[in-house]
């Protein structure tokens, strides 16, 4: 693996701060193949697996070269489900806070409206699901024109749901002097031709598959009848006490039945699959993030896009029926470096699912004996004093990048005949500030909100109830959004 620090590849300092504020020590493998070959602007084959590290290894380098002046969108990132989708905007937008740069998500089951409001803001970078994404481009409210780099996460997903087809017909609608990341876990035909069809003498990089081996995950089946299932996860959970633990099923009504069976046991689970709301979706997968309750209980709809470092334990309460969900379920354990365990519950009739796996994964799974009673009886004081102690409210990397900002509200926009110069030279002009500590302003027809760096915005916040901008006296106080 490569020596070089971030810092060695030339970034802008804007991303090294941003960097460090989130803990990014060293590159990755992934990152530190991809970064010096993307922010050359060669087209890229990648096939890494979940986990690796990859959102930043396309978020960096494109965070880097997106020309913050220009207003329409530069970068448009496919990816297959909406959770991932959000949470790629998100990486994206904090490792370009500094830069004030404009990360805008596109997704389905949600107004389309305010998506269209947003995209008439500067925006630098689209992450969208195929399908919103085309909509707009149909309806003419995304532009393509000024599209530098296109980048298709997630690809084998996207071949596995459908939207191979669909992302031909975006492509064919973008500029044609472009840059084209595409990432993987696997790399199926249907994928490969889509690569020389639409990339120019991509540079191939694979990462090898060190998420899926013993070396990070400790992979363990135990054989169970059906009806007995439930009283082993309670043995389970007892004995390994796991922090946070994601238990997969196969059925959303399988989810039900177990959040209602671990609800009647108080213990601190919540649950997400694919029927829920969006928004509730959106609401369980932060409380998750943040440790505001230890299992998640969840479909394979929750295998991607979720990206929190520290799940320690993945249990398949039903085992998958596709061998690549199992890397994707056991790949939300070990992520950044850290180990985890990944516990199967397999039913006597199920083993030829466990044989494809282990021919996928290229390895046995390890057999291993239901906990004794002794062994939980051993284990129950330590779990039930760990059951027992407020949750530990984790801090999320937004979270963690937003201790110094602080977003703040006017009550006038684009009626009003604002525009963002107008706050930043009104702003900067205040005393002790540059136009360094002005942050992503967002301008709408009758509101304004303004990101105010370094710790900065109390006294921004301050001198504006007294401060005109272009001869008007806004309201202003803190964002509740």
């Amino acid at each position: 693996m490569s020596e070089l620090q971030f810092r060695d590849y030339g970034l802008n300092e804007e991303i090294i701060k941003a960097l460090d504020v989130l803990g990014y020590s060293s590159p990755t493998e992934v990152q530190s193949k991809v970064i010096p070959v993307a922010l050359k602007g060669q087209d890229l084959i990648v096939k890494s697996q979940t986990g690796s590290g990859k959102t930043a290894s396309f978020g960096i380098p494109v965070c880097d070269l997106v020309d913050w002046a220009e207003n329409k969108p530069q970068v448009l990132v496919l990816t297959p489900t909406r959770e991932l989708a959000a949470q790629v905007k998100e990486d994206i937008t904090n490792i370009g806070r500094f830069k004030r740069i404009k990360a805008v998500a596109l997704f389905g089951k949600q107004p389309f409206a305010p998506q269209k409001i947003e995209l008439t803001q500067k925006t630098h970078v689209v992450v969208g699901t195929p399908g919103r994404v085309f909509d707009h481009i149909e309806r003419g409210t995304l532009p393509l024109n000024k599209i530098r780099t296109l980048v298709i996460d997630e690809a084998d997903e996207m071949l596995s749901m459908g939207f191979v087809e669909q992302i031909e017909k975006i492509i064919k609608q973008l500029p044609k002097e472009r840059v084209t990341m595409l990432f993987s876990a696997t790399l199926p035909e249907a994928i490969k031709n889509l690569c020389r069809k639409y990339m120019t003498e991509p540079v191939d990089i694979e990462i090898e598959a060190s998420g899926i081996t013993t070396a990070t995950i400790e992979h363990a089946l135990i054989e169970v009848r059906q009806a007995a299932k439930f009283g082993l996860l309670l043995d389970l959970l007892t004995v390994e006490n796991p922090d946070s633990c994601i238990i997969f099923c196969r059925t959303q009504e399988q989810v039900n039945d177990l959040f209602r069976g671990m609800a009647d046991q108080e213990l601190p689970a919540d649950k997400l699959h694919g029927g829920m709301m969006q928004d509730e979706r959106f609401e369980v997968m932060n409380a998750f993030k943040r440790g505001q309750f230890r299992y998640l209980i969840a479909t394979d709809v929750a295998a991607r896009g979720i990206d929190i470092e520290n799940i320690t334990h993945v249990i398949n309460y039903d085992i998958p029926m596709e061998k690549e969900s199992y890397v994707h379920r056991t790949g939300r354990t070990a992520r950044a470096g850290k180990s985890g365990k990944a516990i199967t519950l397999v039913t006597p009739n199920e083993h030829k699912w466990v044989k494809d796996i282990e021919g996928y994964i290229g390895f046995a799974i390890p057999q291993m004996k239901a906990p004794s009673e002794d062994a939980v009886a051993y284990a129950k004081p330590a779990f039930e004093q760990k059951l027992g102690k407020q949750q530990v409210r984790k801090a999320g990397k937004t979270e963690v990048m937003n201790r110094n900002i602080m977003k703040l509200y006017f009550n006038g926009g684009k009626k009003k005949k604002l525009r963002a110069v107008d706050f930043v030279g009104t702003i900067a002009k205040l005393e002790g500030m540059t136009a360094d500590d002005i942050g992503i302003i967002t301008i709408q027809d009758n509101v304004t909100y303004v990101d105010i760096l370094n710790g900065k915005g109390a006294m921004v916040l301050q001198a504006m109830k007294d401060t005109t901008i272009k001869g008007k006296l806004l309201k202003v106080h803190i964002a509740k959004k």
